[in-house]
């Protein structure tokens, strides 16, 4: 999978799955996708925009890219 085709996908308002989206945020928090490269993928999503499953997937795969806390101790709606 290259990032040069992600960005193209949704320039062209193509809808991303699961292992794109994932590829994307999981090589660029290992410093393997350059910032010019996500930049162009952010304002690509910016002007096509994401569909309900592309923006539930990509909060998914964020909130997986790092350490989750559980909160469940505290009551009440907790939001991050």
């Amino acid at each position: 999978m290259l990032m040069t085709e992600i960005i193209e996908k949704k320039k062209k308002n193509g809808r991303l799955n699961r292992e794109e989206i994932h590829f994307f945020i999981h090589n660029y928090v290992q410093g393997l996708i350059p910032d010019y490269q996500a930049s162009a993928l952010l304002m690509a999503i910016f002007f096509r925009g994401l569909n309900a499953e592309e923006t539930a997937i990509l909060t998914d795969e964020m909130m997986l890219s790092g350490k989750v806390v559980d909160l469940s101790m505290i009551p009440g709606i907790k939001v991050d």
